[in-house]
């Protein structure tokens, strides 16, 4: 088992009527982006769209990145945001 730790971006995209949003996106997984109302709730959906990713990834037996932005650990982590 490894641990891999992404590096995901967000950014504020607000929709035309001014209401707010914000897109994320992991730079490392081609096609792997979201989107919310919150910065938490698009870190919560980026979350789910790597993890999707990843497991369609290992079922086509096709390499996960490792590429700057993408650690990779033999040991299982937590990974808190404040």
């Amino acid at each position: 088992m490894r641990t891999y730790l992404f590096t995901v971006v967000v950014e504020e995209d607000p929709f035309e009527d001014g209401r707010m949003a914000y897109h994320a996106y992991c730079p490392a997984l081609k096609g792997a982006s979201t989107w919310g109302y919150t910065k938490e709730e698009a870190l919560k959906n980026i979350r789910e769209v790597v993890e999707m990713t990843l497991e369609s990834m290992k079922e086509h037996e096709e390499p996960i990145p490792q590429e700057p932005g993408v650690e990779i650990f033999t040991e299982p982590r937590v990974a808190v945001t404040v």
